[in-house]
């Protein structure tokens, strides 16, 4: 009777700690009480969707989702391409040997790229993981996604009449891309940008690692686009319109505001123009400001930096990227605006 009773608690014990039922009992209360929760609090979560700052957030967060994903789908395969079929021995040859000369090579090469930011980050990445020099990597992922004939003609498009919007843009893009390059090949440390590591892709050939890295890619580089368009959609939910027509009274001020705004608002680049070209209280500077400042840091973009190569490199390079872009941007609007 001893050794029964004893026995018993033990049993017992090991049942309620081991058994799997008992996790599947706990999961599905859980689940009942949360769904309780929702249907006890459907009328404040229905008034508070419905509130108009809830209806721009909604807005905002979608529009800037939906405008950066099939361009980040598109960054994810060409550097899936990159990684499965491009071997290392083609960088070695196609960008010169010397640094300070490859860096200026790559931002002109940005131009090739038909996309926008999102589409740069990961290619960039893969191409550091190539083993590019890191400055050529860095001023490709800047001028890419400012200077490529879709975002040009755009930029045409939306200033019919200020031909000079393009080629003021083009020049300090490049100028803001190279400009990086050379200062990270000066003055950036190896330890400062650290690439998450990757799996390494194992399949039945070339083919099954190409699609294995893509699904990688999107899973990590769409978790902190997410993350970036939900801070961009709060900012500009919270953000009063009438600090926009206060601040382009003042040109030194106006010129900020707008680079900031660029900022906050995570424009995809082949659409920015557009927004630009609406906000006719401002000077051209200062919207020439806000078309540079945009693809090269934004809220999304710094989350994805974030990811790509390291939270540490992204508070060195975020930071210096945006006093050098508003310095540019303004010296350039100056002589050719």
């Amino acid at each position: 009777m001893t050794t029964t009773t004893e026995a018993a608690p033990t049993g017992a014990g090991r049942r309620d700690a081991g058994d799997p039922r008992g996790g599947r009992f706990d999961s599905s209360l859980g689940l009942i009480m949360l769904l309780l929760l929702v249907v006890v609090a459907q009328g404040p979560v229905r008034r508070a969707l419905s509130a108009p700052v809830a209806q721009s957030w909604m807005t905002v967060f979608t529009a800037v989702v939906l405008q950066a994903l099939p361009f980040l789908v598109l960054g994810v395969l060409l550097s899936a391409l990159i990684a499965v079929f491009v071997p290392p021995s083609f960088f070695a040859r196609a960008l010169p040997r010397r640094p300070a000369v490859a860096v200026p090579v790559a931002g002109v090469a940005g131009a090739v790229l038909p996309g926008c930011e999102c589409a740069s980050v990961p290619v960039a990445g893969a191409l550091v993981r190539r083993g590019v020099t890191p400055a050529a990597a860095l001023a490709f992922l800047l001028s890419a996604p400012a200077i490529n004939p879709i975002v040009l003609t755009a930029t045409a498009v939306a200033f019919p009449r200020q031909p000079q919007m393009v080629f003021a843009r083009f020049v300090a893009s490049l100028v803001v891309a190279c400009a990086m390059g050379w200062l990270w090949q000066r003055l950036g440390r190896a330890d400062w940008l650290r690439p998450p590591a990757r799996p390494a892709f194992q399949g039945d050939g070339r083919g099954a690692a190409f699609w294995a890295s893509v699904r990688h890619d999107v899973m990590h580089a769409g978790g902190f686009l997410v993350v970036g368009a939900m801070a961009a959609a709060t900012l500009k939910a919270v953000v009063p319109a009438s600090w926009l027509r206060g601040a382009a009274d003042d040109p030194a001020v106006s010129v900020l505001a707008l680079a900031v705004l660029a900022v906050l608002l995570s424009i995809c680049s082949e659409a920015d123009a557009f927004v630009a070209a609406s906000l006719s209280q401002f000077s051209l500077t200062a919207r020439l400001a806000f078309l540079v400042v945009g693809p090269m840091i934004d809220l999304k973009l710094f989350a994805m930096q974030t990811g790509t190569f390291g939270r540490g490199f992204a508070l060195r390079f975020a930071p210096a990227t945006f006093v050098l872009a508003v310095v540019v941007s303004t010296l350039v609007g100056a002589v050719l605006l």
